[in-house]
């Protein structure tokens, strides 16, 4: 069974849900509390074992990059006034573990993840959305890997949600449990209210074999007119193990404005630094 190495992550999208903030700031940049959103992820990737990181881009998106980048000024600043560059670390992974790929054209989260089919060759391997900031002790994609580990093939986060809510995601058709997992008999994207074959949404983290670029180089568009990697999972189902992990944490959703504010609320509230002041304010803030 080959390792987990390397780890994709969709980037391209033009975050219409928050203009005008995105008109000129990535989504994946806005900040949770005082670290954006990508950082989470990239974080929680290299806790599993990542060792490179796939940045599927797109235009106006160079200031994900440069976040991961030296940045000279600041650090010659901080450190000639003699203060601590602790709350750079991680933003400045081990030169040539990232790598950035394209995606000419919005065509939908399958297209993306097969942009980078060339990084990723013959390899089992993860993909990461970052607008599902994933909060649990191990991480959600550690946990994932784990469980790859034991079962192989493709493993992918399940999450129950509320009947009325399942139309607005992939869900599973679920077989025999095991604890977490979760056997997929199938995958339907996006059911029609009302038809879900369960309430286990599939959330933004996948561990993929790597057939199926095979299947999206030649898939066809789906629900909402993109290239569905939903699909082009569905069909793998029955050729190789299949599992959903229930994961054991939390989830916010960060590509909802609500789902935002929860996050930033909910971090803030549990740091030490700041996290009594925090929840004095939301006192005053929520008083009926």
């Amino acid at each position: 069974m080959k390792r987990i190495r390397k780890a994709v992550f969709p980037v391209a999208g033009l975050g219409t849900r928050f203009l005008p903030a995105t008109k000129a700031v990535p989504k994946e940049m806005l900040p949770v509390v005082d670290r954006p959103l990508i950082q989470y992820a990239v974080d929680e990737a290299f806790e599993a074992g990542i060792e490179q990181l796939i940045f599927v881009n797109g235009r106006n998106k160079s200031s994900i990059e440069d976040y991961f980048d030296l940045a000279f000024e600041v650090e010659q600043t901080l450190s000639s006034r003699g203060k601590s560059l602790a709350a750079l670390e991680g933003t400045r992974p081990k030169p040539g573990s990232i790598v950035s790929v394209r995606q000419q054209e919005p065509l939908g989260l399958g297209h993306a993840v097969w942009c980078a089919r060339d990084i990723v060759g013959d390899e089992p391997f993860a993909v990461l959305l970052a607008d599902d900031l994933m909060v649990g002790q191990p991480g959600c994609l550690k946990q994932m890997v784990e469980a790859y580990e034991k079962v192989g093939g493709n493993i992918i986060c399940a999450q129950e949600v509320r009947d009325d809510q399942a139309h607005m995601y992939g869900v599973i058709t679920p077989g025999a449990r095991d604890g977490a997992l979760t056997e997929v008999k199938g995958l339907v994207e996006k059911p029609a209210p009302g038809t879900a074959p369960s309430n286990l949404a599939v959330i933004g983290r996948y561990i993929l074999q790597p057939e199926v670029m095979r299947i999206l180089e030649g898939q066809g568009k789906g629900a909402g007119g993109e290239i569905q990697l939903t699909d082009a999972m569905a069909s793998m189902i029955g050729n190789q193990p299949f599992h959903g992990l229930t994961f054991a944490g939390t989830r916010y959703d960060c590509g909802d404005k609500a789902g935002f504010i929860h996050a930033n609320m909910a971090l803030a509230a549990a740091r030490e630094d700041i996290g009594a002041t925090i929840r004095e304010i939301g006192k005053q803030v929520f008083a009926v």
